[in-house]
């Protein structure tokens, strides 16, 4: 692998946005204000996410990290505007979506999750294309441009060869490839992935984050990454959002200046050790 380049900023500085990417534009703005979760429990509330206020508005690769089940799919289902009881709309709070209230889908954003959904009965071209069939999409790209985008994702994901095959004939790695290029030939503004590598094998995991990276590079937009992983989130993370377990609060936010891709052996290095020292403390404070 490609050895990091030593950045000349600090590597880590909790009051400066992350670099964006060369010709990185147009990325969506999010915003979450004082946003509290509570549901029903025994007669009374449980409150899942307690005064979360946070704003996404540089283009990079924006990671959520905290333990599971402390409340980081919900929020991101929120920004997605998942229509789902109790998730959509916040107990109180607001989601803004370049700055007016995300009460549903959004045109800018699109949702990757860790179970891929893949249509069986479709070829990977096939499920690629698929959002052109939506109403939507279909009235506002024409069919050269779909065909032009579909060529260009399929190229960026590596699955030109495998065009013609279906879901079952692939492996989890390729039906994630699969799932993300579905997403990108949108090529939106504003991109959310609830563990979208989480299921997989250690080498294809490691496969997939470096496929992300460079991706990005070549269609960046404003990546929000939910993982329970504290490695992952510091191998693809511009900045790095610390929850704590449920209720969950914010209990750190910082950005790492170095340069990407990131290693095994960066890892290893001193910055990383300190950030995991750190990333874990947060944990175990949140947790207590």
């Amino acid at each position: 692998m490609t050895e990091p380049v030593a950045a000349p900023a600090p590597a880590v500085d909790p009051a400066s946005p992350a670099a964006p990417a060369p010709g990185a534009v147009g990325a969506g703005l999010i915003e979450l204000v004082d946003i509290v979760q509570r549901y029903p429990q025994d007669g009374g509330e449980l409150t899942v996410i307690d005064g979360v206020t946070l704003t996404f508005d540089k283009p990079g690769i924006q990671v959520l990290l905290g333990p599971s089940g402390c409340g980081k799919s919900t929020l991101l289902r929120m920004m997605g505007g998942v229509r789902h009881p109790g998730v959509a709309s916040p107990t109180s709070g607001t989601v803004n979506i370049d700055g007016e209230a995300c009460h549903g889908p959004h045109e800018d954003v699109v949702m990757v999750f860790q179970r891929y959904a893949n249509r069986p009965d479709l070829t990977v071209e096939e499920n690629v294309r698929f959002p052109f069939r939506t109403k939507l999409w279909r009235s506002r790209i024409g069919k050269a441009e779909q065909d032009e985008r579909t060529e260009a994702i399929l190229e960026a994901v590596g699955l030109k060869d495998k065009r013609s095959l279906y879901p079952a004939q692939l492996s989890g790695g390729q039906n994630q490839r699969v799932a993300l290029a579905r997403a990108l030939v949108l090529r939106p503004r504003i991109l959310l992935m609830d563990e979208p590598f989480g299921a997989l094998d250690a080498q294809t995991r490691e496969e997939m984050q470096a496929l992300l990276i460079e991706i990005w590079k070549g269609f960046p937009c404003q990546v929000v990454f939910i993982t329970h992983d504290v490695d992952e989130a510091l191998l693809l993370g511009d900045r790095v959002i610390i929850l704590s377990t449920q209720p969950a609060r914010i209990a750190d936010d910082f950005v790492i200046n170095e340069p990407k891709p990131r290693n095994g052996i960066w890892l290893q290095s001193s910055l990383a050790n300190e950030l995991r020292g750190r990333v874990r403390q947060m944990l175990h404070q949140g947790a207590a």
